[in-house]
C-alpha cells in the first residue's frame, strides 16, 4: 500500500460481520468510510472505533437494495484517491421455497448480493487501476457452492458473487489490485432471526455456528496471506484445491465441439 491517506469502505457496517471489519481495518490504521441503512447505529460505531483507533470515519446512510442507494455510495467512492480497500459485506438471505416466496423478496436479494456488489466495484476499480494499488473484499457464503430447497434464490446470489471475482481475479493477474472472496458459512449475526433470513439462530447446531470475530479474524489472516479464495471455517485446505481442480477439468473436457457419445443416436 502507498504512504498515502488510505481509506476502507465497509458495506452493511452497521452490525455484524460489516462492524467487526471496520473495527480491525482501523486497528490496522485505515481511516473508514461506512455504509448501511441504519444511520442511529452508524454514528454509535463510529464514535467508538474513532475513539479506540484514532482514524477518521465518515458514515453513509444508504439503502445499497435501492438505485438511489447505490448511486449515492457510487457518488463518494468514484472520485476518492484514498480509497484503498472496499469490503463488499452488505447482503441479506431470505431462506425459504421459492413457490413460497414473494417476487419481491427475491428482487432484494438480488439488488443486494448482485447489483449493489457490483456497481460499487465497478466505482472503485478506475482508480485502484490507475493508482496500480487497491484490494476489493468480497463477502460470499459456502452456499455459493452447494444449494438448499431452501436456498435457489440466495445461492445463485452467492455463486455470483464467487464467479464474478473469480474473473475479476483473472482479469487483474498482472496488476497490484487484488480481489479475496471470503466464503463464511453459519455466523452468528442478525441475519438468523424468523423476520430476516427466516431461520433462526436458535434452529442452527451451535457447534456449526462461528462468531463474527473470528470470521473476521480469519477472513482478514487469508487476505495478508495473499489467499485468493478463504474458506474460514474449512481446516483441509487441500478440498478447496480439489474442487477447483475438478471445475478446472470439467471445463476442458467440454471444449471438444462435438455430443458426447451417451447424446448421440444409436
Amino acid at each position: 500500500m502507498s504512504l498515502s491517506k488510505k481509506t476502507a469502505v465497509v458495506t452493511g457496517a452497521s452490525s455484524g460481520i460489516g462492524a467487526v471489519y471496520a473495527d480491525r481495518l482501523a486497528a490496522r490504521g485505515y481511516d473508514l468510510i461506512l455504509v448501511a441503512r441504519r444511520a442511529d447505529r452508524l454514528t454509535s460505531l463510529a464514535q467508538k472505533l474513532s475513539s479506540a483507533h484514532g482514524v477518521g470515519i465518515q458514515t453513509l446512510a444508504a439503502d445499497l437494495g435501492t438505485d438511489t442507494g447505490i448511486a449515492q455510495v457510487e457518488a463518494a467512492l468514484a472520485g476518492n484517491p484514498d480509497v484503498r480497500i472496499l469490503v463488499n459485506n452488505a447482503g441479506s438471505a431470505r431462506l425459504r421455497a421459492l413457490g413460497q416466496s414473494s417476487l419481491e423478496d427475491s428482487l432484494s436479494q438480488i439488488a443486494l448480493n448482485i447489483t449493489a456488489l457490483t456497481r460499487l466495484t465497478h466505482a472503485v476499480l478506475p482508480g485502484f487501476l490507475a493508482r496500480n494499488d487497491g484490494a476489493v473484499i468480497n463477502i460470499a457464503s459456502v452456499l455459493a457452492v452447494h444449494s438448499l430447497a431452501i436456498s435457489s434464490v440466495y445461492s445463485g446470489t452467492k455463486a455470483y458473487v464467487l464467479a464474478f471475482s473469480r474473473g475479476l481475479q483473472q482479469e487483474l493477474a498482472d496488476t497490484n489490485v487484488k480481489v479475496q472472496v471470503v466464503l463464511p458459512a453459519s455466523t452468528a449475526t442478525e441475519i438468523w432471526t424468523e423476520d430476516v433470513s427466516g431461520v433462526p439462530l436458535s434452529a442452527l447446531r451451535p457447534e456449526s455456528v462461528m462468531s463474527t470475530e473470528d470470521l473476521v479474524d480469519a477472513a482478514l489472516a487469508g487476505f495478508d496471506q495473499g489467499e485468493a479464495v478463504t474458506w474460514p471455517s474449512v481446516a483441509d485446505a487441500s478440498l478447496w484445491e480439489r474442487f477447483d481442480t475438478a471445475r478446472a477439468s470439467l471445463f476442458a473436457a467440454t471444449q471438444t465441439g462435438t455430443p458426447a457419445p451417451r447424446y448421440r443416436k444409436v
